[in-house]
């Protein structure tokens, strides 16, 4: 498995990591002996990063996460997150503090590597979507005590809401890492958005966050699966997924990625997602993406398409 360099944390993270939240649905409702095999291989094939949050399942990813390392203690790179209600923004300290110890006892450690703010990021302040300066001014110093207590190594934050407030984030270097929304339906992180195309414009994100020296997590790799080419989802999955691709909603997602298909035999892919998922891999600041599972079998693929190496650069010209 290809490791790359996670920004200027130094860390050397695999190319592909483990997404533990409730779109794939494994770690949230999942049998528990299936959990411990899928980290198990995932680990065997390489992979070194994996991805929770508090809000995924309620706090059930992370239990399992934790049940699953204390028994396998397996070496890798851990990262889990934390979103702020407007309630909260009286104390925005505490609650930081707080969440940062109640995703600790869950996971059953005394450190994560990464701890990320996981609301979007926008300019007028709304419940969960968070004001960027105070983002900038409240939330990053109380990462900052955290990480000076040994409680989080890195800090991070999800590269979601509106651009100008994102970028500012980014331009502040006050991060070390951003998750970024990248995918084969909506490239426009990786570059200016294409003529016509719907959807919402982070045009250019990938490439700020390497001028800054950010590590860079893909989410949102496959469309919310989408890019599977089929509104069918496997019954640990996420029902309703709104769309999160550039579509009004996910059967339109779904039906754009079906016009992708032509190019899955050209690209000598075994499938749209493998088309996909090799797509996100090819530019040359994603440092990892983020896949969901909902059985071993997508694991598997996943790693098999990655193992496979980055779409050459007329393939990805032709997608984005």
């Amino acid at each position: 498995m290809e490791k790359r360099r996670l920004g200027r944390t130094g860390l050397q993270i695999s190319v592909l990591g483990y997404g533990a939240g409730a779109v794939g649905g494994l770690f949230t409702k999942g049998d528990p002996a299936d959990q411990e095999r899928a980290i198990a291989r995932a680990v065997e094939l390489g992979i070194n990063y994996i991805d929770t949050a508090s809000l995924y399942g309620n706090g059930e990813s992370e239990r399992n996460l934790g049940r699953v390392l204390k028994k396998l203690k397996p070496d890798v790179v851990l990262g889990t997150k934390f979103r702020l209600k407007a309630a909260d923004r009286s104390r925005v300290a505490d609650f930081v503090a707080q969440s940062m110890d109640e995703s600790l006892k869950r996971l059953g450690l005394d450190h994560v590597d990464l701890f990320q703010l996981h609301n979007p990021l926008v300019a007028k302040d709304a419940d969960d979507r968070m004001d960027v300066e105070i983002a900038l001014n409240e939330v990053v110093p109380a990462l900052h005590k955290l990480q000076k207590a040994g409680k989080t190594r890195f800090i991070g934050f999800s590269g979601v809401g509106e651009t100008p407030a994102l970028l500012k984030a980014i331009d502040s270097r006050a991060f070390d890492t951003v998750q970024v929304v990248y995918n084969a339906l909506n490239p426009s992180a990786g570059g200016p958005m294409p003529k016509g195309a719907p959807g919402q414009d982070h045009g250019r994100l990938l490439e700020r966050a390497q001028a800054a020296d950010m590590g860079t997590i893909i989410i949102r790799a496959l469309a919310g699966g989408a890019l599977a080419g089929t509104e069918a989802r496997h019954p640990l999955a996420m029902q309703q997924v709104d769309p999160i691709a550039s579509a009004p909603n996910f059967a339109a997602d779904v039906a754009r990625a079906r016009q992708l298909e032509p190019l899955v035999k050209e690209a000598g892919a075994a499938s749209l997602t493998e088309l996909a998922q090799r797509f996100v891999i090819a530019h040359p600041a994603v440092t990892t993406m983020l896949i969901g599972y909902s059985t071993l079998d997508q694991l598997e693929e996943a790693a098999k398409a990655v193992e496979k190496g980055p779409l050459p650069a007329a393939m990805v010209a032709k997608i984005g």
